[in-house]
């Protein structure tokens, strides 16, 4: 059951780099054709939110994979190495 939501996760993940990529020379062509300022910053805000998302769903395959085989797996010292993992990862998202 475990192995099915990984890939629909990453499936849902691929998508939405695709929609991302997508977006990112939706921007590229805007700028290119000198659009209006406020029109192509509303774009580069969709794209963070997307990259949010996207950020969202790899933490949650790793914490529904790689943390819960950690914990399974009973060694303290794989435990403790995926926590700062995850400590080191929000820190990072935080700036």
């Amino acid at each position: 059951m475990r192995i099915a939501r990984v890939k629909a996760n990453k499936d849902k993940t691929l998508d939405r780099l695709s929609r991302l990529e997508g977006q990112v020379r939706g921007v590229a062509g805007m700028v290119e054709a000198d659009r209006y300022c406020m029109d192509i910053l509303a774009q580069t805000a969709a794209i963070r939110s997307a990259i949010l998302g996207v950020e969202k769903l790899i933490l949650e395959n790793h914490a529904a994979h790689c943390v819960e085989t950690a914990i399974q797996s009973g060694d303290p010292e794989e435990q403790r190495a995926k926590f700062d993992e995850l400590i080191g990862l929000l820190q990072k998202a935080s700036k």
